[in-house]
């Protein structure tokens, strides 16, 4: 076998004799694992979606969709992420344009917290969010109805604009990391000369600095729009007491209350069709906003746009920044860890009501807590181990060798991560419970195999953007000293490009971590997650350990995060 170099960088390989192609064989076990993790369980719910056995039936997608429960869930979930994503691209574009256009103090610890909210599990959100103003017993609401003499709440969490305010909290920073970012590396020629025309600040903002930008707030808008229709924690945690259902909460409530029966799987498959239709709709609007709002702001010249100067609004500014963190940020994590050392919920918040009881109970008392610790861990680390070679092996087709097919392996590669989690889920169920002899279901195993669906994109995107680094001249210098094609990949390519993969494993394993979307309808009796069980706990009631288990989870979150930054800081050093 020989090794041939393209004139685009690209590499080819050739069988003489006896030999074998080894890039097409990557390619082909490539192909073979997305076809089965990827392609059939969407086949699968297409295919129980609308045929009853080998006719095909109409019938049942039409009666799901067309059910008045079902029309009600659907306008939910349209409202929430029209709120959501306008609210949110508001709050998220001020903050950006604060922290990356003007000279507001304290503006890099300002950056670093208003990231993170991005870190947390918004259904943790949620959990705090209805600790404190749950129309009864939340903290701030009793405050109120004491202070002001009354039984009316000041704010109901429990409702549409309480889940609209709670996702708009913790889907912001979408927005915000994109812009800033632009902000930040924006050509300042055009500006300057509005302002030497005679413009005036507000002008520039509305007619040069915005329209510049405008791709940047597209991608994190649209970004915002998909999650939140999405979405299955938030609108669970603060929406099923009341009522409210959005379409992934009533898929799981159809599945739910048929007790996993087959019917009951079927018509959540045809109301997940539902579902994917509206985030296609969504995505196709984000290209065309995108295709059409394209503008060069980064140019040649090193140069950095000048700040604005606040003058006298700059200390009440940083007050509505400060402020904003102290309550979404501070807040929410205050009211966790203080709840989950209350004796009982309820009881004032003083010393003499803390205890470390539910602490202890969630880490060694409880056996669904410490079942959902240890199986978190064990699904973490092996979906993010399995998908990071996978997605690297993906990566190393689609951008270094020449072989047909590889757009079509990148597609389904990225396809997952395009489909609602609990689409991902019912798909899963369908694929893997007998139907080709193989059954998963309620075993550790079929979540796995959601998850290194569901995340491969991510170490692909992560290995793509080292592999593009790799010059195609280092594995060539390798095979002309007689290396074989293993060697020189083992040796040069992986050996270069571990920092990316390293990355890979953590990007994938933090959202493993707080995932509760797509293991919610996969879980067993003994495969609970963190998330699913911090969910199953406080439905029960159980409000003191819900909060103390949601804590320990931020506690591991928040270090799995310090070594994301210690591996890209190393990571940047080192290139």
């Amino acid at each position: 076998m020989r090794l041939l170099r393209r004139r685009d960088g690209r590499m080819s390989t050739r069988m003489f004799g006896g030999g074998f192609d080894l890039n097409r064989i990557l390619m082909l076990v490539c192909l073979l694992i997305l076809i089965v993790t990827v392609a059939m369980p969407m086949i699968m719910i297409i295919y129980n979606t609308f045929f009853y056995g080998f006719t095909f039936d109409w019938s049942m997608f039409s009666k799901v969709v067309f059910d008045p429960a079902n029309v009600d869930a659907m306008w939910n979930t349209v409202v929430i992420a029209f709120w959501v994503t306008l609210v949110g691209t508001f709050v998220g574009v001020f903050y950006a344009w604060l922290i990356g256009r003007t000279n507001i103090p304290l503006k890099g610890l300002m950056k670093t917290l208003f990231v993170i909210p991005y870190m947390f599990p918004p259904f943790i959100g949620a959990v705090a969010w209805g600790l404190l103003l749950s129309p009864r017993a939340g903290y701030i609401n009793k405050m109120w109805m004491q202070m002001m003499g009354t039984r009316e709440a000041l704010f109901n969490i429990n409702s549409i604009a309480g889940i609209v305010f709670v996702e708009v909290c913790y889907y912001f920073p979408f927005v915000f990391l994109q812009v800033v970012s632009a902000l930040e590396r924006m050509d300042p020629t055009l500006e300057e000369s509005a302002r030497i025309s005679g413009a005036n600040q507000f002008y520039v903002i509305r007619k040069i600095t915005l329209p510049l930008v405008a791709p940047a707030v597209a991608a994190g808008a649209m970004l915002i729009l998909i999650s939140s229709l999405s979405h299955f924690g938030v609108p669970a945690m603060l929406g099923f007491s009341r009522g409210i259902f959005t379409l992934p909460t009533k898929i799981y409530e159809l599945i739910n209350r048929s007790a996993g029966s087959f019917e009951g799987i079927r018509q959540g498959a045809a109301l997940s069709v539902l579902l994917v239709l509206v985030v296609v709709v969504a995505l196709w609007l984000q290209r065309k906003i995108l295709k059409a709002g394209h503008y060069d702001i980064i140019r040649g010249k090193s140069m950095r746009p000048m700040l604005i100067t606040l003058r006298a609004s700059k200390f009440p500014l940083l007050g509505v920044c400060l402020g904003s963190l102290f309550v979404i940020v501070l807040l929410p994590l205050f009211i966790i860890f203080a709840v989950g050392g209350l004796k009982a919920y309820g009881l004032p918040l003083q010393l003499s009501n803390m205890t470390f009881d539910n602490y202890y109970y969630v880490l060694f008392s409880s056996q669904m807590a410490r079942d959902a610790i240890k199986n978190t861990f064990i699904l973490s680390i092996s979906s993010a181990v399995v998908a990071m070679f996978t997605g690297t092996m993906i990566a190393y087709v689609v951008v270094k060798v020449k072989v047909r097919g590889k757009a079509i392996l990148e597609m389904l590669a990225l396809l997952p991560y395009s489909v609602p989690g609990i689409v991902l889920a019912i798909g899963v169920i369908l694929m893997w419970s007998g139907t080709f002899y193989v059954n998963l279901y309620n075993t550790i195993w079929i979540i796995l195999v959601a998850y290194v669906a569901r995340y491969v994109a991510f170490a692909m995107k992560s290995s793509s953007a080292s592999l593009e680094q790799v010059h195609y001249s280092l594995e060539e210098a390798a095979r002309s000293c007689g290396a074989t094609h293993l060697e020189s990949l083992r040796d040069i390519t992986l050996a270069l490009i571990r920092p990316g993969m390293i990355a890979g494993f953590f990007l994938i394993f933090l959202p493993a971590m707080r995932e509760l979307t797509t293991s919610i309808l996969l879980y067993g009796p003994y495969t609970r997650t963190l998330g699913v069980a911090i969910y199953a706990i406080n439905a029960e009631g159980n409000i003191t350990q819900s909060a103390a288990l949601s804590a320990v989870t931020i506690l591991i979150i928040m270090l799995g995060n310090l070594a994301l930054r210690f591996v890209t800081r190393d990571r940047r050093s080192v290139s």
